[in-house]
């Protein structure tokens, strides 16, 4: 079955009831009731009836998808003009009481053809050349017909203007309409895009704190490891060395020591499978004086014989929010850097690490300084950025001070690092006091 490409079905089957609608109006109004009342006109049923049976052909081929819709609106006005014309002749010619419907034709057909113009154009040409025809064979004369064709053709010009127009009308609707149908298109792809955008971002997101927690593993443990595995190095040598008597009070210190770091690589594993989990669960506290001779010890094998470590902290320190485990972390590699900085000074000289805390308003200040070369503007302003190391490539990862400031920050207290006045780089906690909870009577 042919088909129109370029009008939907619903216009088909429009047209189609036109049509048939057309039909149905020329034989209730032409044969039921001229018919009776004018019975001389009965020998024109027949052409009336072949008139709508034309125009019910045309409705089922309209329907049926084998005329194309413009095509069928020029025939239609061709078959009535034709029709109209000849039921003229036969009915008085120019004094027929049909011949107004002729003049009336290009306004039918643009009235039921508004998607074309053209149809009202043939149709108005139609008319003209019919009205023409009639004309000559009634012998008007000249200066009678021309001024009723221009009249006519006035008539034709409307119809042609109104189809014109609609037509025009018709076409802005249907651009409004396709533009609103590229807008909503436009803006479900744009969805589309931002959710396909916020799933990429979420899985890159997954990615990159699977390699932070990776990496933060290799970087939290390798510091407690280094420092389990120079003390068995040491003790390794000790037992090797069977003309040296064994002092049994180091050798039980470093074994505790030992002790302590292999705890630590426990305790580091054991926050990090809680902080998978996403489990925070209840608050720790941490006691700084505690908490800095931890760190000291766990970073003594790196500072050994590097650099003279100062502590300068007073008895009798509050409890603060962020936890034991932690806070010996935050300080364990404050103190690594502050010996890689140290060993980088040029000349060398000698080496000097302070630690020191103090009970301040809002927390206590906790300080780990060096007399380094310090931080250049650059370095300062990225430090605490994940991934930004200024150690060559296999020295660091770029997360142990990212890990602390998050560490920090989580407690609710602040780590920001500054140039010494006197040379050297001073990194500075801040950390939140914990509340005294009152006594159990109470």
């Amino acid at each position: 079955m042919k088909s129109d490409g370029s009008a939907p079905r619903a216009l088909f089957q429009v047209k189609r009831n036109n049509y048939f609608g057309c039909a149905a109006l020329m034989l209730i109004c032409g044969v039921l009731l001229h018919l009776p009342v004018f019975a001389a006109y009965a020998r024109l049923a027949p052409m009336l009836i072949a008139w709508a049976a034309s125009f019910v052909a045309l409705g089922a081929g309209v329907g049926a998808g084998w005329i194309p819709v413009e095509v069928s609106g020029v025939c239609a006005g061709l078959i009535g003009i034709l029709a109209n014309t000849w039921l003229i002749h036969l009915t008085g010619g120019l004094n027929s009481p049909f011949f107004p419907a002729l003049a009336a034709m290009p306004l039918l057909i643009a009235m039921y053809t508004p998607d074309a113009w053209w149809p009202t154009l043939v149709s108005g040409a139609a008319m003209l050349g019919s009205v023409a025809f009639l004309d000559t064979m009634a012998h008007l004369p000249l200066e009678v017909m021309v001024p009723q064709l221009l009249a006519l053709a006035v008539i034709a010009g409307v119809a042609l203007f109104g189809s014109r127009t609609y037509r025009r009308m018709w076409d802005a609707q249907k651009a409004a309409q396709q533009e609103r149908m590229n807008a909503l298109e436009q803006l479900a792809e744009s969805e589309r895009r931002r959710v396909r955008v916020e799933r990429e971002r979420a899985e890159v997101d997954r990615l990159v704190v699977v390699g932070q927690l990776a990496a933060g593993v290799a970087h939290e443990v390798n510091n407690p490891l280094s420092f389990v595995k120079s003390n068995l190095n040491y003790l390794e040598r000790e037992a090797r060395a069977f003309d040296t008597e064994l002092d049994r009070a180091e050798l039980c210190d470093v074994l505790a020591e030992t002790r302590l770091g292999v705890m630590r690589i426990e305790q580091i594993v054991t926050d990090l499978r809680g902080f998978s989990r996403g489990d925070e669960g209840t608050q720790e506290v941490g006691m700084p004086e505690e908490a800095l001779n931890e760190a000291r010890r766990l970073a003594s094998v790196r500072l050994r014989n590097l650099a003279e470590v100062t502590v300068d902290v007073p008895p009798g320190l509050p409890p603060v929010q962020l936890g034991h485990r932690h806070m010996v972390q935050v300080l364990v590699n404050l103190l690594i850097n502050a010996a890689d900085a140290v060993e980088q000074v040029t000349p060398s000289r000698p080496a000097h690490i302070g630690v020191g805390a103090r009970r301040v308003e809002g927390g206590v200040r906790m300080v780990v300084e060096d007399n380094g070369p310090g931080l250049p503007p650059e370095v300062l302003s990225r430090l605490f950025e994940p991934f930004f190391t200024t150690k060559p490539p296999g020295k660091g990862t770029g997360l142990g001070l990212a890990l602390c400031r998050e560490y920090v920050t989580r407690s609710g207290g602040t780590l920001h690092a500054e140039n010494r006045p006197e040379g050297g780089a001073r990194f500075v906690l801040m950390l939140p006091v914990c509340p005294e909870r009152p006594p159990a009577g109470e």
